[in-house]
C-alpha cells in the first residue's frame, strides 16, 4: 500500500471522527436557527429569548432543578437504551416506572427499619416491579412472536389503570391534609434519601439519587463493553442468526434485556419519591418514560451522551418557565428540542453513510492495488482473506 493511499486513508478516517463530534453540535446550531425563525415571524426576538433561557438558567435555584430533572430524564433514557443496544424498543418505561413507584412508596411508607434498609427495600421493590412489568412484553414476545413495541403500549394503559385503581383511599391511598389531592401514606424519615447542597446561593439540595444515577451509568458501561453478556446482547442485537451460529439463545436474551431494562426504568420515580414528594399521590410526575427516549436518541446510547443530552433537556423545560412571565410562548421550547432530535438523528445518519462509503471505497482501493495471482498460488486465497477481513470492519464501522 502506498504512503499517498496512506496518508488519504488516514485524513478519511481524523475526518469521519470529526464529522461524529461535530453532528450533534451542528444538529443543535440548526434547531437554534428554526427556532429563530419561528420565533421572528411570531413578534418575538430570537435573540431576547435565548438571553432570558440562559439569564434563568444560570441562577443557582435553577440549576439544582436542572440536576434534578436531569437526574430523572438520565435513568430513563438509560432504561430505554438497554433495550435499544439489542434492538428492542421498550417504549413502556413510562407505564413501569409509574407502577413500581406507586408500589414502592406505598411499601415504603408502610415500613419500619432502619434508615439504609429502608431506602435499600424501598429501591429493591421498585426494581422488581419495573423488571415484572417489563417481564411481560418479553414473554409474550419470545412465546408468541408479540412485537415489544405494541405490548409494551397496551402494558402503560393497563398500568394507568391498575395505578388509578389502587391509589384511592379504599386500598393504597390516603387523603392529603389542606387538599383534594390523595396519594399513598408518607414515607417517614428512614426511608428518605438525602440529598446535597452543592449549588452556591440556595438552600435547594441536589437529590442524593445523582450518586445512583452516576453508578448506574458506569454499569450499563462496563455491562456492553466489558462483559461477556453485553456482547451477546449486541451480537444479538445486530445479527440473531449470527447469535444463533455462535450458541447464544436468542429468547432467553430478549427476555433478559427486557426484564434489565424494565428495572432501569423502575428506579425512574425513585429521585422524586424518595428526595422531594415522599409519597405517590395524583400530580406525581407523568410522562417521562417518552421523554427517556428522546433522550436516549440524542445521546446515540452512549451513558456519556446521554447525560449530556439529559442535561440540556432539562435545561430547556426549567428555563421555558420565565418566558410564559415574559409573554413568550414556552411551547417554542417543545419545537427546538423536537428539532434538535429531529436534527441529530439526521447528522448521524450522515456520517453512517460518508462512513460506510469512505470505508467502501477503501476496500475497493486496496483489492485493486493487490497483485494478480495465479491459481493455486495461494496469493489468492490471502487476497481474499485479506478482503474479507476488511469487509469485516467495513460492516463493524
Amino acid at each position: 500500500m502506498s504512503s499517498s493511499f496512506t496518508d488519504r486513508l488516514l485524513g478519511k478516517v481524523r475526518l469521519g471522527g470529526l464529522l461524529a463530534l461535530a453532528a450533534p453540535l451542528l444538529a443543535i446550531v440548526f434547531a437554534g436557527v428554526i427556532t429563530s425563525i419561528i420565533l421572528a415571524l411570531t413578534g418575538n426576538p430570537p435573540l431576547e429569548t435565548l438571553r432570558l433561557l440562559v439569564d434563568y438558567g444560570a441562577q443557582s435555584r435553577t440549576i439544582v432543578n436542572i440536576i434534578n430533572l436531569a437526574t430523572t430524564y438520565y435513568i430513563s433514557a438509560l432504561a430505554v437504551a438497554v433495550g435499544f443496544r439489542m434492538n428492542l424498543f421498550n417504549i413502556g418505561v413510562d407505564g413501569q416506572y409509574r407502577l413500581a413507584a406507586l408500589i414502592a412508596a406505598a411499601v415504603g411508607g408502610a415500613l419500619v427499619l432502619p434508615a439504609p434498609l429502608h431506602v435499600g427495600v424501598t429501591i429493591l421493590v421498585a426494581v422488581a416491579v419495573g423488571g415484572l412489568w417489563a417481564s411481560i412484553a418479553g414473554l409474550l414476545k419470545v412465546t408468541r412472536g408479540v412485537s415489544e413495541v405494541i405490548s409494551t403500549i397496551m402494558l402503560n394503559a393497563i398500568a394507568t389503570g391498575v395505578g388509578a385503581w389502587l391509589l384511592t383511599t379504599d386500598r393504597l391511598a390516603v387523603a392529603v391534609s389542606g387538599s383534594n389531592n390523595i396519594g399513598t401514606k408518607p414515607i417517614p424519615p428512614s426511608g428518605q434519601f438525602p440529598g446535597f447542597a452543592l449549588i452556591p446561593g440556595t438552600q435547594a439540595k441536589v437529590f442524593g439519587f445523582v450518586v445512583v444515577a452516576a453508578l448506574l451509568g458506569v454499569a450499563y458501561y462496563v455491562l456492553f463493553n466489558w462483559t461477556r453478556f453485553g456482547f451477546d446482547m449486541r451480537a444479538t442485537g445486530r445479527s440473531e442468526s449470527a447469535a444463533v451460529a455462535s450458541g447464544v439463545s436468542v429468547k432467553k436474551m430478549v427476555l433478559v434485556t427486557m426484564i434489565i431494562s424494565g428495572a432501569a426504568a423502575g428506579l425512574v420515580g425513585m429521585p422524586q419519591l424518595l428526595g422531594a414528594s415522599y409519597s405517590y399521590s395524583l400530580d406525581f410526575p407523568t410522562g417521562l418514560g417518552f421523554t427517556g427516549i428522546a433522550i436516549a436518541l440524542l445521546g446515540r446510547n452512549n451513558p456519556v451522551g446521554i447525560a449530556i443530552g439529559a442535561l440540556l433537556w432539562s435545561f430547556l423545560d426549567n428555563s421555558s418557565d420565565i418566558l410564559d412571565l415574559e409573554g413568550i410562548p414556552k411551547e417554542i421550547v417543545i419545537i427546538m428540542q423536537g428539532t434538535i432530535v429531529l436534527s441529530v438523528i439526521i447528522a448521524y445518519e450522515l456520517v453512517h453513510r460518508y462512513r460506510t462509503t469512505a470505508e467502501q471505497h477503501r476496500v475497493s482501493r486496496q483489492l485493486s492495488a493487490e497483485p494478480s495471482s495465479t491459481p493455486g498460488s495461494g496469493s489468492g486465497s490471502a487476497s481474499r482473506s485479506e478482503s474479507d477481513s476488511a469487509s469485516e470492519e467495513g460492516a463493524k464501522a
